[in-house]
Formats: C-alpha cells, sequence, structure tokens
C-alpha cells in the first residue's frame, strides 16, 4: 500500500514543553515520521488539538435550561434534573443533540473527550451513533449497566452510588477505565475515591492539600472544569478548585467543560476563563487543555511518533498578527473562528 505523506509547515508547539519551533511536521499514514527545522517556515501557527477531559453531552437536550437549586438537585443521579430530562429524551433527539455538540467541538480544535455517559448502554450506544463518521475520538464512561460496552466506569461520587465497590472491582477484572466526580462539593468523598485506585478524577474542588499530594505522588489525573463549578455554585473563589496548589503538587492537571446544559464544551473559552480567574501559566493551562488526549492511548502533543492531531492559527487574518506570545494569545484570545485546518487522524 502507497505510503499517504503531506507536510504541515509552521511555528508548532512542541512536545509537552509546547515549544514554539519553526517547523516541517513531516506526516505518512497519519503519524507524524519527523519534525525538520524550517528557518523559513510560515508565520502559521500549530497546535495540539485539544481533549476536553470531562463532558456530558447528552446534556446538549437542556442547554441553557434554568439554574435554579444546589447540585444535587440538578444533576445528582438519579433524581436531578438533568437525569429527568434525559430520561424522557427519544433515541433520535438524544443521538441528534449529542452530534451537534461533537461538530462544535470539532469546530474548535478539539479532536476528542472523555464523557460521562448516562442511560447505560443505550447512552452508551447513542454517543458512539452521534460521533460516527467523524473525527473525533470519545472515551466513554458508561453509567448504570453502560460500562459494560464502555471504555470505563463513571461514578458520581461514593456517596451517591451504592455499591460502588462492587461496580469498580467488577469493571476493573473487565479492564475498564475507572473515572469518579470527587469533592466537587466538598472534601468528604475524595479519599474513598482514592480507596478505589482509578484512573481519572473530575472536580477535585474542594481536596485538601494532603489529598492532591496523593494525586501527584500517584499520578492520577484531575480533570478541573472551572466555568462548571462557578456556575453551579460550588466555588466563587479561585481558591477552589485549588488549580495553583495542583501545579505546585505536581498533579497531573486535565481541562474539562462538564455538563453541556450549563457550559459550551468551548475548550478556548474554558482556558480563558480559567487563566483570568486563576492566573496559572499559560504553558501549564493550553497542556492542561491537551493532556487529556492520554486517556485515548496517544497522546496529542506535536512529537516525532505520536500521531498528528493538530490545527493551524494564521495570525495574520486577525488581530493576532501583533500577538508578542502565541500560547499566552491562544488561550486569551483565539477561538474556533480562526481556525485554518484540522489535521485529526484518532
Amino acid at each position: 500500500m502507497k505510503k499517504r505523506s503531506y507536510r504541515v509547515s509552521g511555528q508548532a508547539l512542541v512536545g509537552e514543553e509546547l515549544t514554539l519551533l519553526p517547523v516541517d511536521i513531516i506526516i505518512e499514514n497519519g503519524t507524524i515520521t519527523a519534525l525538520e527545522e524550517a528557518r523559513h517556515a510560515p508565520m502559521v501557527w500549530i497546535c495540539p488539538a485539544f481533549f476536553n477531559a470531562h463532558t456530558h453531552l447528552g446534556d446538549t437536550l437542556a442547554m441553557d435550561c434554568q439554574v435554579k437549586g444546589d447540585l444535587e438537585s440538578l444533576v445528582t443521579p438519579p433524581g436531578g434534573l438533568k437525569h429527568r430530562i434525559l430520561a424522557a429524551a427519544s433515541h433520535q433527539d438524544l443521538v441528534g443533540g449529542m452530534h451537534v455538540s461533537i461538530q462544535g467541538m470539532i469546530a474548535g480544535g478539539t479532536a476528542g473527550c472523555a464523557d460521562f455517559r448516562e442511560g447505560g448502554s443505550g447512552g452508551v450506544t447513542a454517543l458512539r451513533e452521534a460521533a460516527e463518521g467523524l473525527a473525533f475520538r470519545p472515551i466513554i464512561f458508561g453509567r448504570e449497566g453502560g460500562e459494560g460496552i464502555a471504555d470505563g466506569l463513571g461514578i458520581s461520587s461514593t456517596r451517591d452510588v451504592p455499591g460502588t465497590d462492587t461496580l469498580v472491582a467488577k469493571a476493573k477484572r473487565a479492564g475498564k477505565k475507572i473515572a469518579l466526580h470527587a469533592g466537587e462539593r466538598d472534601a468528604a468523598d475524595v479519599d474513598a475515591a482514592l480507596a478505589l485506585d482509578p484512573d481519572l478524577l473530575i472536580h477535585c474542588t474542594h481536596a485538601t492539600k494532603k489529598q492532591l499530594r496523593e494525586c501527584a505522588d500517584r499520578q492520577i489525573p484531575i480533570a478541573v472544569c472551572p466555568r462548571s463549578n462557578w456556575i453551579l455554585g460550588v466555588t466563587s473563589s479561585a481558591r477552589h478548585p485549588p488549580v495553583q496548589l495542583m501545579q505546585d503538587l505536581g498533579c497531573k492537571l486535565l481541562l474539562g467543560t462538564d455538563n453541556v446544559m450549563f457550559v459550551p464544551p468551548d475548550m478556548f473559552s474554558e482556558m480563558a476563563f480559567t487563566s483570568a480567574v486563576y492566573r496559572i501559566d499559560p504553558k501549564v493551562l493550553l497542556g492542561a487543555a491537551v493532556r487529556g488526549s492520554e486517556l485515548t492511548g496517544s497522546s496529542y502533543f506535536i512529537r516525532k511518533g505520536a500521531r498528528a492531531n493538530l490545527f493551524t492559527i494564521d495570525p495574520a487574518q486577525s488581530t493576532l498578527h501583533f500577538s508578542c506570545d502565541p500560547v499566552t494569545s491562544i488561550i486569551k484570545r483565539a477561538s474556533g473562528s480562526i481556525i485554518g485546518n484540522n489535521v485529526f487522524n484518532l
């Protein structure tokens, strides 16, 4: 079979360090086979594709419903507002809503997500149908029995789901990934989540320094969702989630957007908000928007041997032409509307 080879040239953010280098990226059959120095590469920015590390895409059907009540009444299973809406939705509407959300994410430079999928096996099947034919890789954490055909098991919280130990043990025997919400309301459920040896923790909004140090020592990734935390009223301070402390302790930080019913799954907006409120180093924040891709087994960071998942921005086509720092400008000022080309090879 003849190799399909092409190149993408420009100023690329290379490796996990996101070092800006003028390069020709040589891509063969979807894999980066070389990064060649190109002193005269065009002034086009090449950024690794984003991975949204926490979504609930089914919520698209309840977009911008009124936020009234506490966290439990809105999103906690089985009787939260979200769950009632999803239970009443048709399969066709569920698939259609998620499909449109995925299309929007692709347009915004996002090539995959880690989704907590309600609705049992039917919910998992619906998400796979929604993503079919699109250049997009969802990692699906099933619930309510859906974990049997999903990539993993997604737990709302150890205190919300009875028999969590049994569910996790069964999922692990089947080789499934384990993800849990923890520390969203308070720190009380974080230790129980850590005891289950998860592959991913969501939120840790109110996790203690001791708990976060354990996450860092064990390299358990944490997906923070700052906009959702603010909208749902579980924080009103830059101290929660303790993003700076997570960074200082060496936690593996990921970025997600959470419930589509409250927050658009737009990683540019999530980065801009997080940058403004939490004052995180731009490269750390951009890295968090990419690093969740490791859940797929194939990181999106630009390096030799990796699958090519990246997008380009021509700063000359916008006010970004005057940027002194491409990473900071991508975080604070960019949007999907200025993406020139997506190169997704999942």
